[in-house]
């Protein structure tokens, strides 16, 4: 994310202009613009022109600033819709009249808020910091299916799903098996040429249950040779293998757990999260009374300074209520000023879905509060 200028005080009202640049960017755009918000931005419009006895419509380019209501985000067609009354007077959209602007990669756009809080002036930092990217590429495959995949600091997306009918390795269609997987696994290689930036990402990592991965790395590097791919040649040091039970994307939560990835991508915040994710886990069956979950708990457990690590999912702050999104920036400062660790979980990220099913909100705690395990709280 490109930050072109930025004017705002933290609790207070000010706007900031920028450019998403990637499909990433318009992740963090979708968490930042909300219901009330102000957007500016060029848009186009179809204009009625009479001529005559006859009338023709023609594209114009605006810029107008609407007062959002609505906020749609694309992810496969990396665009956000924001939908909302027309705040900018012209000639072609009235004062008052619906009006829907289209955030894209590479369009600036100038976003107001009445009150910028530390959430959000933090995802401003984020958003435009250099080192968050998608660092990391997966492969999941079986016979006959695979899964190209972008692990970034937000999101991860499918880029690419091939699929392909495998005759059986028995009978008369076992001649045709060989050729069949051969083609399967180029247009594997093709989607990995396609949508793998070496020049970003860290490691490619080739998982699945079987066999499938190793036949479709020593394929991939077979053919690297061949076609002298260049590109797959210097970054062959880059390719690791691991284990994973289906080639669906919800396995990338075991990938990311290998102690072999793990090792690979430890700076990055997809791995910060997954680690966190495992010790909340451990800690909850090793020692239940230091393993909350739930708003309720969670914040009974800040209250009394006993949270070490806060686990708490994008997907609940993107809320319209400025008191509810007051209450989970406390919490969050709360726990960094206390000396522990606030993680904000991305909802595109499968430990961010897995947290999602704890209800958005954990934390490990210092100390044990069995009073509290089983006590009945409000959220």
């Amino acid at each position: 994310m490109k930050l072109l200028n930025k004017s705002f005080t933290r609790d207070g009202e000010g706007s900031v202009k920028l450019v998403p640049e990637e499909g990433e960017d318009l992740w963090h755009c979708y968490n930042l613009v909300r219901e009330g918000d102000h957007v500016t931005a060029t848009t186009f419009r179809k204009v009625a022109r009479e001529s005559g006895a006859d009338s023709e419509s023609e594209k114009v380019r605006l810029r107008l600033t609407i007062a959002v209501e609505t906020v749609d985000f694309d992810p496969e067609g990396q665009a956000i819709r924001l939908s909302g009354r027309n705040l900018t007077e012209t000639d072609e959209v009235k004062l008052g009249a619906y009006h829907t602007l289209e955030l894209e990669p590479q369009r600036a756009f100038t976003l107001a808020k009445a009150v910028w809080d530390a959430l959000d002036i933090e995802r401003v930092k984020t958003a435009c910091d250099p080192g968050a990217s998608a660092d990391l590429a997966a492969v999941l495959i079986t016979e006959g299916l695979a899964n190209v995949c972008l692990v970034g600091a937000s999101t991860t997306l499918v880029k690419a799903k091939i699929e392909a009918s495998l005759p059986r390795k028995r009978g008369a269609a076992a001649a045709g098996y060989d050729k069949a997987v051969t083609s399967f696994y180029d247009k594997v290689l093709a989607a990995v040429v396609r949508h793998v930036d070496w020049a970003v990402v860290r490691c490619l990592v080739i998982a699945g249950p079987g066999f499938a991965k190793d036949a479709f790395r020593a394929h991939l590097e077979a053919e690297a040779v061949r076609r002298e791919l260049r590109v797959l040649i210097l970054n062959r040091q880059k390719i690791v293998l691991a284990q994973a039970s289906t080639a669906y994307k919800h396995s990338l939560k075991e990938v990311l757990a290998s102690p072999a990835i793990a090792s690979q991508i430890k700076d990055t915040k997809a791995a910060r999260e997954t680690n966190a994710l495992q010790a909340f886990y451990a800690m909850l069956a090793a020692d239940p009374a230091r393993a909350f979950y739930g708003p309720g708990h969670v914040r009974a457990a800040a209250e009394l300074g006993a949270v070490g690590t806060l686990l708490l999912s994008d997907s609940l702050l993107r809320v319209n209520d400025i008191q509810q999104r007051k209450a989970w920036a406390a919490l969050v400062e709360g726990v960094a000023a206390g000396g522990g660790e606030a993680l904000v979980f991305s909802a595109a990220h499968v430990s961010g879905e897995q947290l999602n099913q704890l209800s958005g909100v954990a934390a490990v705690l210092r100390f044990p509060l069995p009073e509290l395990e089983d006590a009945e709280l409000d959220a």
